[in-house]
């Protein structure tokens, strides 16, 4: 009995039994904490069809991977890859946390730079837990759909630089959630839905060259959060839209139909860093606005008819890098303080109307300057010579003399007003000229093209040491790092048996000027030829682009809005050749490519716009030259140059003949002197015989006044 009071050792059998009971619960628990998070099926599907449709995968053996295949939210669509990496693309990522970590949602999806071609498909709307879709960089055409409403979750937004087109969908109106949206360089139409008001949280907004028209909607412009806003090349008409409510830092609004003037109360934006507006259609502004936008750092007013003075206090503007007034109506001098800025180092104030002289001093960081095309005149300061100088003084009124024409560019004395070199006096009827290239180009008709490779930047000209012709030009690509001005291609083109002639081109963001120089007055064909070699043909993301500017010829608009690819059928390396007959009346031809804010900023690289023409030729169109068509050098001096070389000709000749003549005398007189001493040695037996410096020495050289006399043999002394 005691033995029963006694605790037993456990069975084997009560063991086994313990451990079983145990087991399903230690399964549980650890399948729970080890398990595979995974993805709906739906989603996974939508994203297979999705890409599927595009023809892109995501390949497991790629750095860095997700599997497409399997489990797509696996790998780098859930570790700590960057989103935003160029190496990670196309790209997921998903979010695990759902459901205690058993389900995974995608939530950013990026294809970028891809030429994916079609339509965006339907079954991206089954992607309902994105925040961050991003499409930019592809040929996809037809509508942005309107499904695209129902992912409210969506923070960003981006299908910018594609071929959508249609009317742009009021259920964009739904993302409330949005703070940046980019329907940016797309083929849209229609105006901008009043629904975009709806968006109260969203900051950024890139609507340029989207194909928008229309007045701007003021629901948008009242967005108080909205603080990066592009609308630049549309077809905005009406009034330009106040956007004094909003906390904007950065608005870009070139190239539309605004109508002027500039609102009074945009200088209620006082935390704008970047403001730039252009080409105004209708109205007069002044520049009172931005006496309280002192955080500037860059100012573009280009083109917006404003008339008014340059304010004389600028040094309250402690931050400005750029500033552009160019092709506006002010009047009066230019301010000391502007040029002593400390951080200004873009001025262009071209096409105004400014008078009186530069100023005395400028800071060491203002290196591009364009003055072109004003009233001043006077005597250039010493920073004028300061190195690295940019600096463009053509169409003034200086007197160019030869104490300060070597701080500057020869030539510039031919392109101030009135063009005045062979003004009155032509000497030419033709010229043609290769626009960017380092070599001449004879054509198949017999042209030939003159070299034109100079190194022309933000404000340069120059002029041919002939005084033929003469080029000039101005402007700065904007946010765009050592943007190149001439273009090359070594490509074959279409329309044409002489692709030479369209292997580089010159090109400006903002104004280009060829000028004829010395041409006999009377009517003349102006035949340009144009290609585009970077904008590419379709199907790809950098067929998007469009290069847009305006031609005007001694001053009238020949061209407006431009576009060579459309010129040449949407096609690429292809010829474009345009003729037109201009009257030449003052002996001198313009010829002026100007942007007026039209045409996309950035396909295919960062500041890619603006005017560019491959080759200038111009000759007689209904009248015969009486002129030799060649420079001074053979032509008006050529009698004075053959009567220099003649009469110098002449004096070597002569000279030789002397010196050959005074040579055989003296060989002729030492004979004789030779002689004359054998017969003295006859005679005596030791003569005394002098050298010739002896006899030089003794007379005095030979001096009238040791003479005794002549006889036989010469003077005697």
């Amino acid at each position: 009995m005691s033995e029963m009071l006694q605790p037993k050792n456990p069975s084997k059998f009560d063991s086994v039994a313990l451990v079983i009971c145990f087991l399903p619960c230690l399964f549980l628990a650890f399948g729970r904490s080890g398990a595979q998070a995974t993805t709906p099926l739906s989603e996974v599907a939508a994203l297979n069809a999705i890409l599927g449709r595009w023809g892109r995968t995501a390949s497991a053996t790629s750095s860095p991977a997700w599997n497409i295949s399997g489990e797509p939210c696996s790998g780098a669509a859930t570790d700590s890859t960057n989103f935003d990496s160029t190496a990670f693309n196309p790209a997921i990522k998903c979010d695990c946390s759902y459901d205690n970590a058993t389900t995974c949602h995608i939530t950013q999806l990026k294809v970028d730079a891809l030429d994916v071609v079609g339509r965006i498909p339907d079954e991206l709307q089954n992607l309902t837990y994105l925040t961050n879709l991003h499409l930019v960089r592809n040929y996809l055409t037809g509508p942005l759909p309107a499904f695209i409403g129902t992912l409210t979750g969506l923070q960003y937004l981006s299908v910018g630089t594609n071929a959508l087109s249609g009317g742009i969908p009021k259920e964009l109106g739904k993302l409330t959630n949005l703070l940046s949206l980019s329907i940016a360089t797309n083929n849209f139409s229609g105006p901008l839905p009043l629904e975009l008001g709806n968006l109260t949280k969203l900051q950024q907004l890139y609507v340029s060259s989207c194909g928008a028209s229309g007045e701007f909607p003021s629901t948008i412009s009242g967005l108080q959060n909205l603080k990066t806003l592009w609308l630049g090349n549309n077809n905005f008409t009406g009034k330009i839209p106040d956007f004094s409510r909003t906390n904007i830092t950065v608005l870009r609004m070139q190239g539309n139909s605004f109508e002027g003037p500039i609102p009074s109360g945009l200088s209620r934006m006082t935390n704008i860093i970047d403001l730039r507006i252009s080409d105004i259609q209708k109205g007069s502004s002044s520049l009172a606005f931005i006496s309280n936008l002192t955080s500037l750092s860059t100012l573009i007013l280009r083109n917006c008819k404003i008339s008014d003075i340059i304010p004389s206090n600028f040094s309250q503007y402690t931050s400005f890098q750029k500033l552009d007034l160019s092709f506006n109506n002010l009047t009066g001098q230019l301010p000391q303080s502007l040029f002593n800025l400390n951080l200004l180092s873009h001025l262009f104030l071209g096409n105004n109307n400014l008078s009186g002289s530069l100023p005395a001093n400028k800071s060491v960081t203002l290196l591009n300057i364009d003055l072109s095309y004003n009233q001043l005149a006077g005597s250039f300061p010493s920073w004028a010579s300061q190195q690295n100088l940019k600096l463009n003084l053509v169409a003034n009124n200086f007197i160019i003399g030869s104490s300060n024409s070597s701080v500057l560019p020869s030539g510039l004395n031919c392109l101030q007003r009135d063009i005045p070199c062979n003004r009155g006096a032509p000497i030419y009827s033709s010229f043609a000229i290769k626009c960017g290239s380092n070599k001449t180009i004879t054509a198949s008709d017999g042209t030939l093209y003159e070299i034109d490779n100079q190194i022309l930047t933000t404000a340069s000209y120059y002029v041919t040491e002939t005084n033929k012709w003469a080029v000039s030009t101005v402007g700065s690509f904007s946010d765009a790092s050592n943007a190149d001005y001439i273009l090359y291609s070594l490509s074959q083109f279409t329309n044409t048996l002489e692709s030479e002639l369209y292997q580089t081109a010159r090109i400006s963001p903002s104004s280009l000027r060829y000028y004829g120089l010395g041409l006999q007055n009377g009517n003349y064909t102006v035949k340009l030829h144009f290609a585009e070699t970077q904008i590419l043909d379709p199907p790809t993301w950098k067929s998007n682009g469009r290069r847009i500017f305006d031609i005007y010829i001694q001053g009238n608009l020949r061209e407006k809005d431009f576009d060579i690819r459309k010129e040449a059928g949407e096609k690429s390396l292809a010829a474009v050749i345009k003729e037109y007959v201009a009257p030449v009346t003052g002996n001198f031809l313009e010829i002026h490519f100007f942007w007026a804010g039209k045409g996309t900023c950035c396909v295919p690289t960062q500041g890619y716009y603006g005017g560019s023409i491959s080759a200038i030729s111009v000759y007689p169109y209904d009248f015969t030259p009486t002129v030799s068509n060649k420079p001074p050098s053979t032509t008006s001096t050529s009698k004075k140059k053959t009567s220099i070389i003649a009469g110098t000709t002449a004096g070597v000749v002569a000279l030789g003949l002397l010196l050959i003549f005074g040579i055989l005398i003296y060989w002729h007189k030492k004979r004789l002197n030779k002689e004359e001493d054998d017969e003295l040695i006859e005679m005596i037996a030791r003569p005394d015989t002098f050298t010739y410096s002896e006899l030089k020495t003794a007379t005095e050289d030979f001096n009238s006044a040791n003479k005794l006399g002549e006889g036989g043999f010469g003077p005697v002394y």
